[in-house]
């Protein structure tokens, strides 16, 4: 199944609002950081349900945002759960962004970059969008050392790429970014049940789920073009 198509599905069945939710508990404290100021211009890739953008227009008065996604339904909920004139958004292919060179002050991408077929192009479809000094935060949950997301393949018929952190850092170095910084984000929101609660439906342990969302949690990797 394409990329288009399965999201296309998730966005049928109302997933990308589910999306929203779990996403956030770790998203939010990554876009805190993001040096955004009033007006800059903002690309979210892999846009979802918008609600990076709303977020960052709502607490950061940032100016002019797009959101990018491969699939069409998920482009059309995202307009339906959005009431902001200077959100637009679109569905592209990650590896030709639709943008002249020097468009963007920032570009945001949260659980979506690890489906690229060609990773190094998207990252270099990025820093041509962007402008001198802009930053790129890439944020994953799916990652080499956060061993139990390693099943998620077996969940989905799309490749994913399943980088270690020195692969992003190597990556984001050969695609002209320098790495301005690289740390995971724990998702203390999720609730570990006590020892005794376990297994539960979806974990063996109580050491997995420790690993999966305190330890690790969400990997952020920003780069800055030069």
């Amino acid at each position: 199944m394409s990329v288009q198509r399965e999201f296309d599905s998730w966005a049928e069945s109302g997933k990308d609002r589910g999306m929203e939710k779990r996403h956030w508990h770790t998203a939010k404290h990554a876009l805190a950081r993001m040096p955004v100021e009033a007006g800059d211009r903002i690309l979210d890739l892999g846009t979802g349900s918008g609600y990076a953008l709303r977020a960052l227009r709502e607490t950061r008065d940032a100016g002019a945002c797009v959101g990018l996604d491969g699939a069409p339904e998920m482009v059309r909920n995202a307009r339906e759960y959005t009431d902001d004139g200077r959100i637009e958004y679109v569905s592209g292919d990650f590896h030709h962004l639709p943008f002249g060179a020097d468009s963007f002050d920032h570009v945001w991408s949260m659980e979506a970059f690890y489906y690229a077929q060609r990773p190094i192009e998207v990252l270099e479809e990025i820093r041509r969008v962007l402008r001198s000094g802009g930053t790129f935060f890439c944020a994953v949950n799916f990652f080499e050392e956060s061993e139990h997301t390693h099943g998620w393949q077996e969940n989905i018929s799309i490749e994913m790429k399943r980088w270690t952190r020195e692969e992003y850092r190597e990556a984001f170095r050969d695609a002209g970014l320098s790495v301005a910084s690289q740390d995971t984000i724990a998702d203390e929101e999720i609730e570990i049940p006590p020892e005794e609660a376990f297994p539960t439906d979806s974990w063996e342990t109580r050491e997995a789920m420790v690993d999966r969302y305190r330890t690790w949690g969400t990997l952020l990797t920003v780069g800055v073009a030069p």
